[in-house]
């Protein structure tokens, strides 16, 4: 049983009476003593309306299923996610080990890309996983905007930096002066 199922402890008391009330019209009967209890008159059934329905569980984001068939091994079904995760750890380890000079820059910018390859990957396909985390334009506007800061910040950072934007170096000197 999943906890959308009546009867399950993550339902209100009478769940069963407001599904069935729903596939009969809409409206529930309610008995003597439940009306009494809720301080209704004890006479027969007492016509309510549709009553409200308490939410148990949240919905999957659009496109938040299986990239893969569900006989595939997990990895193989959430390849997108994973193919962003591997590309960030690359560009952490990049800039952990320091192997090179500019390493912190190239890590950087790794890092960045898998952001910026994540927001591609949730565009193009219409499954991807676990990589959907909210709606697929939210997912899309946040996994690029962050990508796109990541890898500017990263072509601009001192010393040497390999991208100069001279409206930005003017707006410093008048901030800082």
């Amino acid at each position: 049983m999943t906890s959308g199922t009546p009867g399950t402890p993550g339902n209100p008391d009478g769940a069963d009476a407001v599904e069935a009330a729903a596939a009969a019209g809409g409206t529930e009967t309610v008995r003597a003593a439940d009306a009494t209890a809720a301080g209704g008159a004890a006479e027969g059934g007492v016509k309510r309306g549709p009553r409200q329905r308490l939410t148990t569980d949240t919905a999957r984001p659009e496109g938040g299923g299986r990239a893969a068939p569900g006989d595939a091994p997990a990895p193989a079904r959430q390849w997108p996610l994973l193919t962003v995760l591997v590309l960030a750890g690359l560009g952490l380890l990049v800039v952990g080990t320091d192997p090179f000079p500019q390493s912190f820059r190239v890590g950087a910018i790794l890092v960045g890309a898998a952001l910026l390859t994540g927001a591609a990957i949730r565009r193009a396909l219409p499954s991807v996983g676990m990589l959907a985390v909210r709606s697929r334009f939210t997912d899309m506007i946040t996994y690029g905007v962050m990508g796109g800061l990541i890898v500017l910040l990263a072509l601009m950072v001192q010393p040497g930096p390999w991208l100069r934007i001279p409206f930005l170096e003017d707006v410093l000197h008048l901030t800082v002066t």
